[in-house]
């Protein structure tokens, strides 16, 4: 017998499978409303992908979650068909999990340590999170069991995902949480600043009301620094430990000619007034918003997709992004950027504009740029984009959105001596404890690091009640 004869036959690998695909609204249909776009698994779909879990012994998964969620258990629990028990699961250490579902960016996160997404797609871990937390929702779900009240009192600035997070997991632990909101709704940027058809509000106003049902406290309308400082909170008012999570609220604008002129907002301003105060709805809500047929949104992360594709629901003709590097430099999710592109949204890459121009009335009529090219990496590790001499043009626009970032509003440093503060505004704390300079006072979130996502704002309001908790039991 010949030794080709005797070996035997390779075994063929199977082919790498993909994620069950998430249904979704057509984009022809979903570009003229403000309905969610993504609709969410069936049960049966979520079984179906929840069964490919290989359920790892060491599960690299959880080491890329920064609020630790058990995956490998609640996928478990979702296999055994026990959809509330999951939504349990996940609720021991993440107090938004429908949020999460949403928005976290879990491919650069938990599905990028998946190691059946080694050959394969990774476990789609976002898409079995939201299903067990709508599912949750949907058929009552029932509270945690909580640890005997300690008699200490803390303060939560801010209700955004930094200030839920750390709420949430210090009232678990026995504390009497408040959270002191400035405007008159609770969940900061989930609630002000991403649209409709991406988070839904009533999803946000629902993992809030858990909160309040676990015993949060929300006062509204309170803007610490101006009605009580954090001082007064705690020596005055007698809280134990302030955590602050005041986000980054005040928008930048680019240092070029014509940022002034009428029809130039910024992206924060833009989607405040549809999301917040439901320009969208007008006029069954009194808030007009002024959208022209011709828009250009400045920048290139979530912020401007959610402008754009906003800009056409409410009506704009033609919707253009401005980005002054590459597409593969964008910062923005790959799905928000696929969902902009199918739904129309142009993009100008490796372009930036160098003026608004104006008519006489203060009207945008137009914006003057310049092309770019991609020279040496930059601080960010990104190439960083060098202007192409003589390559000037203009583009026909009647709006301008900037969305190149947001800054923290100054008042709570300015009504806090003894805070350290960076040259940027933003509050210095111990990475390991969220502690600030001041003993007592914490801080995590876009007040500590500028803008950044919702995830990693609600790891840092973990981090910080882990800080409180070992600070006030030393």
């Amino acid at each position: 017998m010949s030794e080709r004869e005797s070996t035997p036959p390779k075994r063929e690998r199977k082919p790498p499978t993909h994620k069950i695909p998430m249904p979704e609204q057509a984009p022809t249909k979903r570009n003229k409303n403000f309905d969610e776009v993504a609709l969410g698994y069936t049960a049966e779909q979520a079984l179906a992908e929840a069964e490919k879990c290989m359920q790892c012994r060491n599960p690299k998964c959880v080491s890329g979650c920064p609020v630790e969620v058990p995956i490998r258990d609640f996928i478990n629990l979702i296999r055994e068909h026990k959809f509330m028990e999951a939504a349990m699961k996940i609720k021991e250490t993440n107090s938004l999990p429908a949020v999460c579902g949403r928005v976290c960016p879990q491919e650069t996160q938990c599905e990028a340590s998946c190691i059946y997404g080694i050959r394969n797609e990774p476990i789609a871990i976002g898409r079995l999170e939201r299903f067990v937390a709508d599912y949750a929702r949907a058929h009552g779900e029932s509270l945690p069991e909580l640890a005997p009240k300690n008699g200490k009192k803390i303060a939560v600035i801010g209700s955004g995902p930094a200030g839920l997070t750390c709420a949430g997991d210090l009232i678990k632990l026995g504390y009497d949480v408040t959270i002191f909101e400035a405007f008159h709704k609770p969940g900061g940027v989930l609630i002000y600043g991403i649209p409709e058809f991406r988070l839904p509000k009533e999803i946000v106003t629902a993992e809030v009301d858990f909160l309040k049902r676990l015993g949060v406290e929300i006062k509204y309308d309170h803007v610490i620094g101006k009605i009580r400082t954090i001082p007064e909170l705690m020596k005055e008012d007698g809280y134990d430990a302030v955590f602050i999570g005041s986000g980054a609220g005040a928008p930048n604008f680019m240092r070029i000619a014509g940022m002034n002129l009428i029809t130039v907002f910024s992206a924060n301003e833009f989607l405040t007034r549809v999301n917040l105060m439901k320009a969208y709805k007008f006029p069954e809500y009194d808030t007009p918003v002024r959208i022209g047929k011709r828009v250009a949104v400045i920048g290139g992360g979530n912020v401007a997709m959610d402008a754009a594709r906003t800009s056409l629901r409410l009506g704009a003709d033609e919707v253009t992004i401005v980005y002054r590097r590459s597409h593969e430099e964008l910062p923005a999710r790959a799905e928000e950027v696929h969902h902009a592109e199918e739904e129309g949204v142009h993009f100008q890459f490796l372009v930036n504009p160098t003026e608004v121009i104006g008519d006489e009335a203060g009207n945008v009529i137009g914006m003057q740029c310049i092309r770019m090219e991609l020279g040496e990496p930059d601080d960010s590790g990104r190439r960083r984009p060098v202007p192409i001499k003589n390559s000037e043009f203009v583009i026909d626009v009647d709006t301008v959105i900037v969305a190149i970032g947001n800054s923290p509003n100054p008042i709570i440093p300015h009504s806090t001596p003894g805070l350290e503060v960076t040259a940027w505004g933003t509050i210095v704390v111990d990475e390991a404890t969220g502690m600030t300079s001041l003993p007592g006072v914490f801080a995590g979130g876009d007040i500590v690091t500028g803008a950044a996502t919702v995830i990693s704002a609600m790891g840092a309001g973990k981090t910080a009640a882990r800080g409180i908790h070992d600070f006030l039991n030393k």
